[in-house]
């Protein structure tokens, strides 16, 4: 079998495989890219012979005064992870990106680890013994992406530790929720739906709470819930200006794959969300809430509204992102878990984010931007 080379590719040439192959996070496609101007951007291919086998998006950001670079594939590089020599595709990789001055590689295989289902979270929550995610028996466990952990491990690469214990660390989270639409009806959905949070989504119903698309003349509302969100949940809000950015971005290839959803009642919009989507998969992104209306339950019609047009759409999976994997009832996140989990979510932790350094210099410039982060 012919060893795969890697080597930078054109947006069309990424885009176009894409389409064939439309499986990658929306982390992983080069509109993502224009996102993040802080870091540059590159769209790489792995080749056998001549023909183009998988891509990925490269995102590298200079350490300051050693004319080197961090390379970042977030949620990536969906390469095959069910491969029994994953150096096949990783190696080759390394080489180029070392070629390109990286320093460091971070990568974050889109592998689900193990899952727990909602009735075992609610269990999990009420007894006092259990205090963690991990603590719990699991629902599902992937043997394959425990394989890729191993062999990753044996292949010099590190995961990434966690900045703190919510699952919130630097990158992206370990812990997330999901939401099986495969196969599945509405009634199934609405089925699968907790007693209480059907009992929301009745409320918001009956109280002529509705819900609508918003377009970019839309976003400033929206960052105005999203900001009242991170003061009351005490995280630092992005600008308006990234959302921006992000609408023209995500929309400029595929019209929709950025959507803004708004609940409104009496004229004012009380709770909002993006959804992005990808091939078989939707994002819920960035909710956000005010104070007013909170006893209208506006945040359950809307993502209930936002679920039905994910299923209508064909997507397999609804990615509610990041939970904690705390299961302390005092814990002021768990009642976000539930929020998630009491829709029909399942709890996921995700294979995590694993570290390699690069050339002689690596380990030594690896542990300098761990610290020079660290006081940033």
């Amino acid at each position: 079998m012919t060893s795969p080379y890697v080597k930078g590719i054109t947006r069309e040439e990424h885009l176009a495989h894409l389409r064939l192959h439309p499986d990658a996070s929306h982390l992983q496609i080069p509109e993502w890219a224009d996102v993040k101007p802080d870091w540059t951007a590159e769209s790489v291919g792995w080749f056998e012979g001549e023909a183009l086998t998988a891509v990925a998006l490269v995102l590298y950001r200079a350490f300051p005064g050693t004319g080197r670079c961090l390379a970042y594939l977030p949620d990536g590089p969906a390469i095959d992870w069910h491969s029994q020599r994953p150096e096949r595709y990783l190696d080759p990789l390394i080489e180029h990106l070392e070629k390109e001055g990286a320093f460091s590689v971070r990568i974050g295989p889109p592998l689900v680890v193990r899952h727990w289902d909602a009735a075992t979270v609610t269990t999990g929550i009420a007894d006092p013994s259990v205090r963690h995610l991990r603590d719990l028996p699991t629902d599902g466990i992937d043997a394959y992406a425990l394989d890729a952990a191993e062999r990753l491990r044996r292949l010099g690469w590190n995961r990434c530790e966690e900045e703190d214990e919510s699952g919130f660390g630097l990158g992206q989270p370990r812990y997330g929720c999901h939401i099986p639409l495969a196969g599945r009806s509405v009634n199934e959905l609405r089925a699968a739906l907790s007693p209480h949070w059907l009992q929301s989504l009745q409320t918001a119903e009956a109280g002529g709470v509705g819900v609508f698309w918003g377009s970019a003349d839309d976003l400033p509302a929206f960052h105005r819930l999203y900001q009242a969100t991170a003061e009351r949940d005490g995280f630092k809000p992005r600008p308006l200006d990234y959302f921006r950015r992000m609408w023209q971005a995500l929309n400029a290839e595929e019209p929709d794959r950025l959507r803004l959803y708004l609940a409104e009642y009496d004229d004012e919009v009380l709770s909002s969300a993006l959804m992005i989507s990808t091939g078989p998969r939707a994002w819920h992104s960035y909710p956000a809430s005010g104070r007013r209306g909170r006893e209208l339950r506006p945040s359950s019609l809307l993502l209930w509204r936002m679920l039905c047009e994910a299923l209508d759409s064909g997507a397999h999976t609804y990615d509610l992102r990041s939970i904690t994997p705390s299961l302390v009832a005092e814990d002021r996140l768990v009642a976000r878990l539930l929020f998630k989990t009491g829709a029909g979510g399942q709890a996921v932790e995700y294979l995590g984010e694993w570290e390699r350094p690069v050339g002689s210099q690596g380990k030594v410039l690896q542990r300098a931007l761990t610290l020079y982060l660290s006081r940033k």
